[in-house]
């Protein structure tokens, strides 16, 4: 018991130690035009859950229903409903803060037709950020699909909003979030927090579908050199009466300088936080030394590969895992490892030191606390984190009329399998794949190719299958032609197995050899056999006027060969003729026999019983009594 408390006492220590720190309110305008009563101007605080719409506005009319005022029900129980009518300005619904999430008020009021959401603050305070609740099994389906946006306002504006709506007055509002990412250039500078757990539930799936979805879009830009992007990865020290300590330990790095949450926070069994530390270590790395490379996009593809090829929940979070992934991107390991540095040195980690002290708010933006937490122009983003919502977020902090092209269009088209088939495998002869490039950006999957399905991870190697396998590139088997004569050690027998065909010998797959059958006099054994060793198989001649005879492996005259020729089948007319007159004789003396027994038995039956016909005689007895 004491062990779990202390471990649970080490993990308050690490997650309460950056949360001291300044949390800085993002903002919204809320513009009032009408009533004249309560015109002007108010701050709003941007809900973290939804989409804002960042480099925008929306304009729409404030309904507060008489029923159900803190939407902690569905409103639809109450007969009410919020979908404005044709010609009509968007409803904004107007709720009470308590009693429930605020993720619930606002799913809700969305499903029953509001079109945003404003939350009256049941207190006089300065305005907080909406977070989500902590996702369970009910709150991560409703939290996902919100779509809205929302914003917490004073208590004070509340309360004026409520008594011009019951004085019968219509009021009109605007949202406005065109001010809320700073847009002072033609380059927009965004950074994500992030983590290398696949295990910590519903936000770090979250995180993990956003980065695979955002990948494409996100390369695209940096490409192009609209954006500058980097990551972050959140590490906590351990406090120093806790640095010698069994959850220390397996927490944290540097001898506690840099630490993790338990990954399934049991410190007896699975992966340990410094596993976490140290992969997050690893990917900090790859995005250094990509970026000394002129190509900081590959993070991108690290991060994905990883996330598919080295999850925890197949016990491939490793670093052998983690090195594959390296080697097929084209990186260099060696610059890798040494940019990690020794995890078990007793000091600073250059990398993990500058981490920790971004964490740090400067200017306009906060500490960093919570993961994931993405900053555009030094503003955290507030929002779901989805790809056409965060990608809406950085197209508002370009200048305006220097967006590029991807901000001014739906679709976000990607070729990443051009260069380097995305570091997916390929076949160089047969010209085949496993790269695809999707509005998600590119995956490796082993393809369909001519009603062939290949098979594999999609990295290292897909291989032919099945009936036909033999037709693309000979099944990945050794092949060759030459004089018009051509050789596979591909079968399409099913095995999927390369053998060499009969005159060869080898794997069957890189290579196979001729081999020489008149060495050694393998073959052409006779004495008079002159034996030519040809590719994939010998001639065999005789000397003189013989003829070879390949399946007696002899030699014979040509003359002899045709008189053997006519009297062999001189000898099968005769054989014939002999055997259908045995035959005839075999019949003829059966039948002279069959009926000479017969006639003989009859006349000794009169003077004698025979053996079977005992019954015969003893029935004449009793005749005779």
């Amino acid at each position: 018991m004491a062990k779990l408390v202390l471990g649970f006492l080490l993990l308050s220590c690490l997650y309460l130690q950056p949360a001291m720190g300044r949390f800085v309110v993002e903002k919204n305008s809320l513009t009032v035009s009408s009533p004249d009563s309560i015109k002007g101007n108010h701050d709003s605080a941007i809900g973290n859950f939804g989409i804002p719409q960042y480099g925008g506005s929306m304009a729409g009319t404030v309904a507060y229903p008489k029923e159900n005022r803190k939407g902690c029900r569905k409103f639809d129980e109450f007969g009410i409903s919020f979908k404005a009518k044709p010609g009509t300005l968007p409803t904004f619904v107007l709720v009470d803060r308590g009693d429930c999430f605020f993720a619930l008020k606002v799913w809700n009021a969305q499903n029953a037709g509001a079109s945003a959401v404003l939350v009256a603050d049941d207190i006089d305070e300065a305005l907080i950020t909406m977070d989500t609740p902590e996702e369970d099994a009910v709150s991560a389906k409703y939290i996902e699909n919100i779509t809205i946006p929302s914003a917490l306002i004073s208590k004070s504006f509340g309360e004026k909003l409520k008594k011009a709506i019951s004085d019968g007055d219509m009021v009109n509002v605007n949202l406005d979030w065109r001010e809320s990412v700073p847009h002072p250039d033609d380059r927009v500078e965004y950074e994500l927090w992030t983590n290398s757990n696949d295990e910590c539930g519903g936000k770090c799936d979250m995180l993990m579908d956003f980065v695979k979805n955002f990948k494409g879009a996100a390369q695209i830009l940096e490409k192009g050199g609209y954006t500058l992007f980097t990551p972050h990865y959140i590490t906590w020290y351990c406090p120093q009466a806790f640095t010698i300590s069994k959850q220390c330990k397996s927490q944290c790095i540097n001898h506690g300088r840099y630490c993790a949450p338990d990954p399934e926070q049991d410190f007896s069994t699975g992966y340990e936080g410094k596993d976490v530390v140290i992969e997050n270590l690893r990917q900090l790395c790859v995005f250094k030394v990509a970026n000394e490379t002129n190509k900081p996009w590959v993070w991108w593809d690290y991060v994905t590969d990883f996330q598919i090829r080295c999850p925890m929940k197949d016990k491939k979070y490793n670093k052998e895992c983690a090195d594959a992934v390296i080697k097929s991107l084209g990186l260099d390991l060696r610059k890798i490892e040494k940019c990690m540095g020794d995890p078990d040195a007793d000091s600073d980690n250059i990398l993990l030191k500058e981490e920790q002290d971004a964490q740090i708010g400067k200017g306009s933006r906060g500490d960093v606390t919570i993961l994931p937490t993405l900053v555009v122009n030094n503003r955290q983003y507030r929002g779901k984190l989805e790809k056409g919502a965060v990608l809406k977020a950085i197209c508002a902090g370009f200048e305006e009329t220097t967006e590029p092209a991807a901000c001014l269009s739906d679709d976000v088209e990607t070729n990443e399998c051009l260069e380097n088939h995305g570091g997916c495998w390929h076949d160089k002869i047969a010209n085949v794949t496993a790269c695809k490039d999707t509005f998600r950006g590119r995956v490796c999957e082993c393809p369909l190719v001519d009603g062939v399905q290949f098979k594999g991870d999609g990295y290292t190697s897909c291989e032919a299958s099945g009936p036909g396998r033999c037709k693309i590139n000979n099944g990945g088997c050794w092949h060759e032609t030459r004089n018009g004569i051509s050789y596979s050690a591909c079968s399409d027998n099913g095995n999927g197995k390369c053998a060499c065909p009969s005159g060869f010998k080898g794997d069957g797959v890189n290579s196979c050899e001729d081999i020489d059958e008149c060495k050694d006099k393998k073959a052409c054994q006779c004495p008079e056999c002159s034996c030519k060793n040809t590719w994939g198989s010998y001639d065999c001649t005789c000397s003189s006027d013989l003829l070879y005879m390949r399946d007696h492996d002899t030699c014979i005259s040509k003359r002899v060969a045709e008189a053997k020729s006519a009297w062999t089948a001189v000898w099968i007319i005769i054989l014939g003729i002999a055997m259908a007159a045995a035959g005839a004789y075999l019949v003829y003396k059966y039948r002279i026999r069959t009926y000479m027994d017969s006639e003989i038995r009859a006349i000794m039956a009169q003077y004698m019983p025979l053996d079977n016909q005992s019954e015969v005689v003893n029935h004449v007895s009793e005749d005779r009594a």
